[in-house]
């Protein structure tokens, strides 16, 4: 339903005209980019304490915690990561040219694109908005944003912040529902980033493909933990834990699933129990439990233990909860399904919440043919402290990334490209892989006052003979 915060849908055109003509009329150079980073980073963190709590009232309730750390840090950091090596960055890069071509010289100069639509989503909502917008400042463009209508007074704290920081001109924000960010999605922007569900990416790629503007989808998927033979099972559990539960399991890249060798399925369990028991002993008005966003996502969770159960599946709560409590307050509690066959809902598609299904494995081959046979993952998680047969698992996985003997942490590099492959997602961004993804490598080529090539013109006899056989032996 709209509200009266919400954009009119024919506001959008106007709006991105004003923003591509205010970048023609004067591209960001150095000074202006690094000018408009640091305010946007001394803003932005003034902010924080009000955009921690406008999540948490999003929520319902969240970790303000995991608010710092997930959205405020990493935010953070991805400027401090830009501000240290922009410079750098845009600086021309010389290419060596083929004796043929000598004296002429040629470079990469990093052309910003011109305006960059965001499209964010409302799991981490400021991190998965203000990363990409800085990224596209960085690279020199303007920027906008259509933040997601599920968490709507974090998404009216982020128009705020940009208010503040930045001329109208320079990033706007759209606020509204689906169908305004289907008309945000068919705009001609020079470049577009999505951030959700491989469903609506696909949607986000076709309404892009009339105007040919090119796309970052990041989008989700299952991503697998697979635990090795040998490998310490209370500090798999651990750091399973840290990564599946973080904000609730609402985070692209969690654990979706486990793969444990068959023989220590069980241990593994009861080493999750013990750590989650101690994590959150109860789950009523922990403060360090978030709960999920809406009761169209805990609608949709239940569904899938609800279907574990008709299917008489082990369904393990580890901190049991009262129904009604449950669903009254939107808090699942950390759950595990054992060895859930494929055609089951929580095998089939991202569960994007705090159930994890643990399946236990005969073989390393076998495990690793299971993950291949799949769609390829925005993440996979390894636990093995063998070497060779962890060059051997990496050998044969395309993930959009990977850490090992943890989770999550391969996101939080600045120094790394963050994206998926295939159905996870495609292209990448954060730090220089970001300033890459919205800037064009425009090659310049200098010709010099004598060149060789000059020679060779009609009529194509003689000189022009002898060039053609040197040139093609």
């Amino acid at each position: 339903m709209d509200t009266p915060t919400d954009t009119p849908p024919a506001e959008l055109t106007a709006t991105l005209r004003r923003l591509r003509g205010a970048w023609q009329a004067r591209m960001p150079d150095y000074a202006q980019r690094r000018d408009d980073l640091e305010r946007l980073r001394a803003a932005f963190k003034a902010k924080l304490p009000a955009m921690s709590a406008a999540i948490a009232a999003d929520f319902g309730h969240r970790s303000p915690h995991e608010s710092a750390i997930a959205d405020g840090m990493t935010v953070l950091k991805e400027i401090d990561h830009l501000l240290a090596h922009l410079k750098g960055w845009m600086r021309p890069r010389r290419r060596m040219l083929s004796p043929l071509f000598w004296p002429a010289r040629a470079e990469i100069r990093y052309q910003p694109l011109g305006v960059v639509g965001v499209i964010s989503p409302w799991n981490y909502p400021v991190n998965l908005a203000l990363i990409p917008l800085a990224d596209a400042i960085a690279a020199g463009n303007h920027v906008y944003l259509k933040p997601s209508e599920h968490t709507p007074r974090t998404s009216l704290c982020l128009r705020e912040l940009l208010a503040e920081v930045f001329p109208a001109d320079r990033v706007a924000v759209a606020l509204g529902g689906p169908a305004l960010a289907a008309a945000f999605a068919g705009l001609p922007f020079d470049h577009l980033l999505f951030t959700g569900s491989t469903a609506v990416g696909r949607k986000v790629m076709a309404a892009a493909a009339p105007n040919l503007t090119p796309v970052t989808l990041e989008l989700g998927g299952k991503s697998p933990a697979l635990i090795a033979e040998g490998y310490p099972l209370a500090r798999a559990a651990a750091r399973i834990a840290s990564g599946k539960w973080l904000n609730a399991g609402q985070t692209c890249i969690a654990p979706d699933y486990v793969l444990v060798p068959q023989g220590q399925r069980d241990a593994f369990v009861e080493a999750l129990r013990r750590e989650v028991g101690a994590r959150y002993p109860t789950l009523v008005d922990n403060p360090d439990y978030t709960r999920i966003v809406n009761a169209g996502q805990y609608r949709r969770l239940r569904g899938y233990l609800d279907e574990a159960q008709a299917r008489r599946l082990p369904v393990i709560e580890l901190v049991p909860l009262d129904a009604a409590l449950s669903e009254g307050r939107r808090i699942l509690p950390p759950t595990l399904v054992l060895d859930p066959p494929d055609d089951t809902a929580l095998m089939r598609e991202e569960i994007f919440g705090p159930i994890l299904p643990v399946c236990g494995y005969r073989s390393l081959d076998e495990a690793l043919a299971y993950v291949q046979s799949h769609e390829r993952p925005l993440a996979f998680y390894l636990f093995d402290d063998d070497r060779a047969r962890r060059e051997k698992v990496l050998a044969q996985i395309v993930a959009g990334g990977v850490t090992v003997n943890d989770t999550l942490m391969h996101n939080a590099q600045s120094c790394l490209p963050f994206g998926g492959v295939g159905a996870s997602g495609m292209g990448h961004y954060h730090g220089h892989a970001g300033f890459l993804a919205f800037s064009k490598p425009m090659p310049v080529f200098r010709q010099a006052r004598f060149a060789g090539f000059d020679l060779f013109r009609p009529p194509y006899r003689g000189l022009a003979d002898r060039l053609v056989k040197l040139l093609t032996r």
